[in-house]
């Protein structure tokens, strides 16, 4: 995750940039910095009740064998307090569909784990966000994957757009911390204008950008990622909005995720314009180290297994039903999870440490890509739209 705020107008309004942006964070190859464990996703459910196209998890509206019970997941909570994991971010699936979710989260957070939430926002009412809000959840994330119509395509049911909305205005009404997620893809990367126009709108202080990751049914929908070129244009157009808010003094927190040629692409573009300014983005950049797959995230599925982060569900290191959480993500007799604790002398083509002189503040991005594409862990990821130019060896970084 990359903050454009942080790094275009050195403005810090989220508890992940405490995480992200301090010289430690290189420090520990099993977590987020000196002494601390991963953000953990859990998928606590694979049910959910739309049907989105690029699901990771191929959800459907039906129950799964298997999942954690209300006793397992909060043992397995307690294992991630002892390992010091700084949040549990709630995913699906569809995470409020579980009935013991409020007694889950407010568990985790007696225990000193920050709890947010991913959600498709569409079962938020006016009493639900309250609960959020009373039982202390750090942030609730909800997708909209385009505006009106176009939301709905993306994810499967018609109204889900009006009722997303609806819940992101409960929580804003309560004061709880909030935000927008979009997944940025051919059929919705036109209407991103219009997505600021709308957080503008509603007083809403979050937006997310998350790149196509090819995971579950996102696999099958590889041709429907963008071009190189259209996502040089769309990010010149997210920063283009985020210096817009900060002239206005409007407070809006504007962030990248899953594509860490993002942080490198911003840091060139800022250097044309104000070299002394670049330094202090490559400064941060290369606090937070790239993509920590494996170290600083991991995942823990709705059935207990323990995976790289929630886009890989091929591999799996272990299950928290048999095993602390802790003692799995620091044995690495698995190759996998041995190799992204140290990755740079593994990877292959452009993302090799022979090839692009970025890798110590990429780190190789995405693995879950590499292998959909290539069919290989440790190939280049083939969502990196920097040029051969920009990558090459030859020349100052800085």
């Amino acid at each position: 995750m990359i903050s454009v705020t942080k790094l275009l107008c050195n403005e810090s309004y989220n508890f992940g940039d405490s995480l992200r942006y301090q010289k430690s964070v290189k420090d520990n190859p099993h977590g987020t910095s000196r002494g601390q464990g991963p953000v953990v996703v859990w998928s606590s459910t694979r049910t959910c009740n739309l049907k989105c196209i690029h699901c990771y998890s191929d959800s459907e509206a039906k129950s799964y064998e298997g999942e954690l019970t209300t006793r397992e997941g909060k043992q397995f909570i307690d294992d991630l307090a002892d390992f010091n994991v700084p949040v549990l971010l709630f995913s699906g699936g569809e995470p409020l569909l579980r009935k013991d979710f409020f007694e889950l989260a407010e568990y985790a957070s007696k225990q000193n784990i920050r709890s947010t939430v991913s959600t498709n926002g569409t079962l938020i009412d006016r009493e639900m966000a309250r609960d959020f809000k009373k039982i202390g959840i750090g942030y609730v994330g909800i997708s909209l994957d385009g505006i009106g119509e176009n939301n709905d395509r993306f994810r499967g049911v018609k109204g889900a757009f009006d009722r997303a909305l609806e819940g992101i205005r409960y929580c804003l009404e309560e004061e709880q911390k909030v935000g927008l997620r979009f997944t940025i893809n051919k059929n919705n990367y036109i209407e991103i204008p219009e997505i600021f126009k709308l957080i503008e709108e509603e007083n809403i202080p979050r937006l997310c950008f998350y790149h196509l990751v090819y995971s579950g049914r996102g696999s099958e929908i590889i041709e429907e990622d963008i071009s190189a070129s259209q996502t040089r244009d769309i990010m010149d157009t997210i920063m283009d909005w985020t210096l817009y808010f900060d002239k206005k003094n409007n407070q809006k927190e504007i962030l990248m995720v899953d594509n860490h040629a993002d942080g490198i692409y911003i840091y060139n573009r800022v250097k044309e314009k104000d070299p002394a300014k670049a330094k202090r983005v490559y400064e941060l950049l290369s606090m937070s180290g790239g993509n920590r797959t494996g170290i600083a995230i991991g995942n823990v599925d709705s059935v207990g297994d323990v995976h790289p982060d929630q886009f890989t569900p091929n591999h799996t290191f272990g299950n928290v039903k048999e095993k602390p959480f802790g003692k799995i993500w620091t044995d690495t007799s698995n190759e996998i999870l041995k190799g992204l604790k140290d990755r740079k002398p593994l990877l292959k083509g452009r993302c090799s440490i022979d090839s692009c002189k970025w890798l110590d503040i990429c780190n190789g991005n995405f693995r879950a890509r590499a292998e959909a594409y290539y069919g290989d862990f440790w190939a280049e990821d083939p969502a990196c739209y920097l040029t051969d130019e920009e990558i090459k060896m030859e020349g100052e970084k800085v």
